[in-house]
């Protein structure tokens, strides 16, 4: 398999296998208009298989959502078909309007206009509570 390198834009590496398709839904990745490359069940020394995302295009991404998804990806600014950036991701300890409170009492299911805001509780379960109602969510990736 023959995969171009990119010249501008984002390398996501080390993706849990299988987890590439749900980064391409949350980042809306189909509305872009490049040429993006998912690369599913590389190997990998340390991983066995690993997904890998590449995106001809220079992107704000939200670090926030890939950090939720998989907290150990790599993510790679590329320019001039050149590394200059390289990042590593962790849980986060707040997410804003990622996830959403499965309580039909919380305030945000009421008022749609305020943020889904939900802070980190357990890192190790990867437990999320709703800022409004305490409301515990499990990472479900």
């Amino acid at each position: 398999m023959n995969i171009d390198s990119i010249q501008n834009g984002v390398v996501l590496d080390h993706i849990q296998a299988g987890k590439s398709m749900d980064i391409y839904k949350y980042l809306h990745l189909d509305e872009l208009d490049c040429q993006v490359a998912i690369i599913k069940n590389a190997r990998s020394e340390h991983m066995g298989k690993k997904d890998i995302i590449k995106i001809d295009y220079p992107l704000d991404l939200d670090l926030d959502v890939l950090g939720y998804i998989d907290s150990n990806i790599t993510v790679n600014i590329i320019r001039d078909g050149k590394r200059v950036e390289k990042k590593h991701l962790e849980l986060p300890h707040k997410l804003v309007n990622v996830i959403h409170c499965k309580n039909p009492r919380c305030i945000t299911v009421s008022e749609s206009q305020l943020d889904a805001i939900f802070l980190l509780s357990d890192p190790v379960k990867h437990t999320y509570r709703c800022a409004y109602c305490e409301t515990a969510i499990d990472k479900k990736f």
